[in-house]
């Protein structure tokens, strides 16, 4: 794979930009501010944030902000015959959860291709982009199972999968940041889960403890603080419920295993 350019762009007044794409190149274009608007295949569609557009191989794209209007997007002009396996049928355009991995993976590329050709690191680059295209294979993926969730719901989904294991994580932590009621919260999730805020979290703890539990030699007392569980007792009553076996029954089965 082989990265031509890799930045960030802002416009705060009048701009408009024309772009084919090269043979053999794709670019991705994901909205992070702001709205615009961009032409394909004589279609105009408003694009707001979170919009990914994947221009492929010889197509082309227009694109439009008007005057008074704010508009800033992450640009990745790359080709490469990994990039066409993964998204030669995804679609041109799509919109898809903004999260801080997809937000700080684009970053750490755009800091890396800035350096100086004799200071890059090219296998860091290539590592980057390969967990740049599965988070965003990832996202897209999840875009047909969202399609009827509301953007809150997986909001709220994805602040409780990087918090749930910290200490102090509580259900008014989640309506804060969603600027919602707690019992909204709580009623939303459930209706389009399907799960409470409280089961999804303890799931996320759970498979948390259990990749510690395999890789790790952290006594379960520390995995339990560690995971978010608070105390071992609390721990071992979760995980007991759940696998029907104790933890340290079942890291002694890994290890026999």
């Amino acid at each position: 794979m082989r990265i031509d350019f890799c930045g960030y762009s802002y416009h705060n007044h009048l701009f408009h930009t024309l772009h084919q794409s090269r043979y053999s190149s794709y670019l991705f274009r994901l909205q992070v501010e702001g709205q615009a608007a961009i032409n394909i295949n004589e279609e105009t569609h408003p694009i707001e944030k979170g919009d990914l557009l994947i221009v492929k191989p010889g197509e082309g794209y227009e694109l439009h902000v008007s005057d008074g209007q704010q508009s800033g997007d992450f640009h990745l002009y790359c080709e490469g015959n990994e990039i066409s396996e993964r998204f030669r049928h995804s679609p041109t355009l799509s919109k898809i959860a903004l999260d801080d991995g997809i937000l700080n993976l684009w970053q750490y590329l755009i800091i890396e291709e800035r350096r100086p050709e004799m200071e890059r690191n090219r296998e860091l680059t290539y590592h980057l982009l390969s967990a740049l295209f599965v988070s965003l294979e990832r996202a897209l993926d999840k875009k047909s199972t969202d399609t009827f969730r509301p953007y809150i719901v997986t909001r709220m989904m994805r602040y409780i999968e990087e918090n749930a294991t910290k200490q102090g994580f509580k259900i008014e932590s989640i309506a804060a940041f969603c600027n919602l009621s707690e019992s909204r919260c709580v009623h939303l999730f459930k209706e389009y889960v399907g799960q409470t805020i409280i089961e999804y979290a303890q799931s996320i703890r759970l498979s948390t403890a259990i990749n510690q539990m395999k890789y790790t030699t952290m006594t379960l007392e520390n995995i339990a603080q560690n995971c978010g569980f608070g105390s071992y007792s609390y721990f071992h009553r979760v995980f007991k419920k759940t696998y029907l076996v104790s933890p340290r029954e079942y890291r002694q089965k890994i290890f026999d295993f």
